[in-house]
Parts: C-alpha cells; structure tokens; sequence
C-alpha cells in the first residue's frame, strides 16, 4: 500500500503527521481494495521511483493516524 501524497522519506511522512496534514492510503491496482481501519504497511515513494522506505501505520478511516515503526 502507498500513501497520498507521496513521500520521499520516512521522515518526511512523520512531519507531515506532525503538522496535521492528512494522509490517505490506498492500494494500487484495485485487485484488493485499500484497508482502512488498524494496522497496515506502506512503502515509499511510489512506482515507478524504487522504494527506499517502509512503514507500519495505524490507519482510520482511510486517513494514518500514526507511524508505528
């Protein structure tokens, strides 16, 4: 799963979070659609850039609420 927007850096989610901004996930591709409550993992920055972060997030709503690891 990705996050929206789209992040460079694992840090760059965290200040994000920190200053309020919202940030969706979804699931690319709609095979399966994007969890929106609980824990899940996202990575970073999206296709077609290689990933160089991973992330577990608590997610509700759709929206991540916090950066677990």
């Amino acid at each position: 799963m990705y996050v929206n927007p789209n992040y460079r850096t694992k840090k760059a989610l965290r200040q994000a979070l920190a200053d309020g901004v919202e940030v969706e996930v979804y699931q690319p591709g709609g095979i399966f659609p994007a969890q929106t409550e609980g824990e899940v993992s996202v990575e970073g920055p999206h296709y077609p850039e290689p990933h160089r972060w991973y992330a577990r997030v608590q997610v509700s709503g759709g929206v991540v609420t916090k950066v677990l690891s």
